[in-house]
């Protein structure tokens, strides 16, 4: 059988932490950022972790075992 292949988008969105966890950027921070408040942008900047319920789908994209 052959290897699996990464999905290469998902190799460009998601990182690995050292604990294991899968960490993603959050949305609505590409444009029409104006009406948004400053500390909404800022928030926004930060890193957060995928949800429980899509990591099996985040783990099987990017080939990580169980």
């Amino acid at each position: 059988m052959p290897k699996m292949k990464t999905n290469s988008s998902a190799k460009k969105r998601f990182s690995i932490t050292g604990t294991g966890k899968i960490a993603r950027k959050n949305a609505y921070k590409s444009h029409i950022l104006t009406k948004m408040s400053n500390k909404r942008k800022r928030a926004l900047g930060q890193t957060s972790m995928v949800s429980d319920a899509d990591m099996g789908n985040v783990k099987r994209m990017l080939c990580i075992g169980k």
